[in-house]
């Protein structure tokens, strides 16, 4: 004779083998889907006839060629670089604080409406590329680094007010409840039990795309918006390999100058 105990045993098995059934076949199919896409995008769109040892060598030996006159050239796109990236992180973040905010459930101000507002603005800043953005400023303002920055800037806004905004989410409680019963108002709640919490996300956000905003603005080159990317793209459309390479080097240099001081900004800060 069965008891309850054996039967709820073998119903939690099979739902257990049912459950290892459809991981398996769920695994299996988008194992098929990689392949097909490896398939029909890499394999079957590739001109493998052109792809050959030598001409991989005689590729990469151009880019040996290292373009040393052209390094006195690059020392004023370098620091307007970044110069733009530093202004447009800062106006970015500016930007993005009142859209963290609305954007924040426990803190938004008029509940379900700014929430949404909120959400919505972070995530039309993240949807349209920065190239998008540059063509916009440079019809609107013209070329140069002033629409680079404009463009980068609004770029950055989904970006740091998504990671601040969900920092503020997710803050711990009792402070705030704390704050709220020593009689402290909405401001005074955000000042000294909200933002003490967050400032360690913040500052990362803020260094991290200052980061990305120096790749960005080799991009922003492409559309005319200055910088090093207008010295790349001019390299490029000469084929002087060399001095892509040089612009290439300048920019690592910049990043990791970036990186060292970033750090030791965040611990003189923390």
């Amino acid at each position: 004779m069965t008891g309850p105990v054996e039967i709820l045993a073998t119903a939690v098995m099979a739902r257990r083998r049912r459950s290892r059934r459809f991981s398996l076949l769920f695994q299996a199919g988008i194992a098929a889907l990689v392949l097909w896409s490896l398939e029909a995008i890499v394999i079957g769109d590739t001109d493998w006839s052109r792809i050959t040892l030598a001409s991989v060598g005689r590729a990469l030996g151009r880019f040996a060629e290292f373009d040393w006159r052209l390094m006195p050239d690059l020392l004023e796109p370098a620091l307007e670089t970044v110069l733009m990236a530093t202004l447009a992180t800062l106006l970015g973040l500016l930007l993005a604080i009142p859209v963290a905010w609305l954007g924040a459930a426990n803190i938004s101000p008029v509940g379900r409406v700014t929430y949404v507002l909120g959400r919505g603005l972070m995530t039309l800043s993240r949807s349209i590329h920065e190239m998008v953005w540059g063509l916009v400023f440079v019809a609107a303002v013209g070329l140069g680094a002033l629409a680079g920055i404009l463009a980068m800037s609004l770029r950055s806004i989904g970006f740091i007010s998504k990671m601040v905004a969900e920092a503020i989410e997710d803050v711990d409680t009792g402070p705030i409840e704390a704050m709220r019963a020593a009689g402290g108002n909405r401001f005074q709640v955000l000042l000294y039990a909200i933002v003490p919490q967050v400032l360690p996300v913040v500052l990362g956000s803020i260094i991290f795309e200052w980061d990305v905003n120096v790749r960005r603005s080799t991009i922003m080159g492409l559309v005319g918006a200055g910088g090093l990317g207008l010295a790349l793209h001019r390299q490029i459309v000469s084929y002087n390999y060399g001095g892509i390479v040089a612009v290439i080097l300048i920019i690592l240099g910049i990043i990791l100058i970036g990186e060292v001081a970033s750090n030791r900004a965040r611990q003189a800060v923390l």
